[in-house]
């Protein structure tokens, strides 16, 4: 849909530094895989860079607000060996403060999964995070399954995968933000600059109403997605 648009998408392509010029347009410096460095001139930059938008915001030379940081919350997942499990269906516990709680899902093939768990990480940049799934983190799972699922055998959960979610921290009070900010050019002062921080999938897959948002933020007519 992009390139039909007439836009281009660059893929393994690396922003190494973004700055405003005086005249108020926005540098780009990237690279490729061959290493060779180049820069894009544009009005618009939308930071939805995922897990690395916090740091790719502090990486824009100008901005007149303070910027959360990243804090990542890795999620594991085990999946269920040896039995069946006797539901049919999603079951959801109530939701813990970081995370939706132990809950089981199933694939098409009625694999059934339990996850994820919260493991606050403290990693460098989403290049260091390791997604391997600890073994010894099974033991609190059967505890929370069990609230559920009293007769969950022992032994019956084997690790399955993992996945990152991008939490925030406000510096300003060194607590976690548990809900995604959108900074636009009225926080920051930067003209045709938006940044999406801390919003997990599907957030910036499927949320329409968060490109309306960012419409709105650059001012850009009445268009609606």
């Amino acid at each position: 849909d992009i390139e039909h648009e007439g836009g281009a998408i660059s893929l393994c392509t690396k922003v190494n530094d973004v700055e405003v010029t005086p005249k108020g347009t926005i540098l780009v410096h990237t690279s490729g895989l061959d290493q060779a460095e180049y820069t894009l001139e544009t009005d618009i930059v939308v930071n939805s860079s995922g897990l690395d938008a916090p740091h790719l915001a502090h990486r824009i030379h100008g901005s007149q607000t303070w910027l959360p940081v990243p804090k990542y919350a890795k999620g594991n997942y085990y999946a269920l060996q040896g039995c069946r499990a006797p539901f049919t269906h999603l079951v959801y516990p109530v939701p813990e403060q970081a995370g939706l709680g132990v809950h089981i899902t199933r694939d098409l093939g009625g694999q059934a999964r339990f996850g994820p768990d919260v493991e606050w990480i403290d990693v460098a940049s989403s290049d260091d995070i390791n997604y391997t799934v600890d073994s010894a983190r099974a033991e609190s799972f059967y505890d929370e399954i069990r609230k559920y699922w009293p007769n969950l055998p022992d032994n019956s959960l084997s690790p399955d995968y993992s996945g990152v979610r991008p939490k925030l921290l406000d510096v300003r009070t060194n607590n976690i933000v548990y809900d995604f900010t959108i900074l636009g050019p009225e926080t920051h002062n930067i003209e045709g600059l938006v940044h999406l921080l801390g919003i997990e999938s599907p957030g910036l897959t499927s949320s329409l109403e968060i490109a309306n948002v960012v419409l709105e933020r650059l001012g850009i007519g009445n268009n609606h997605c």
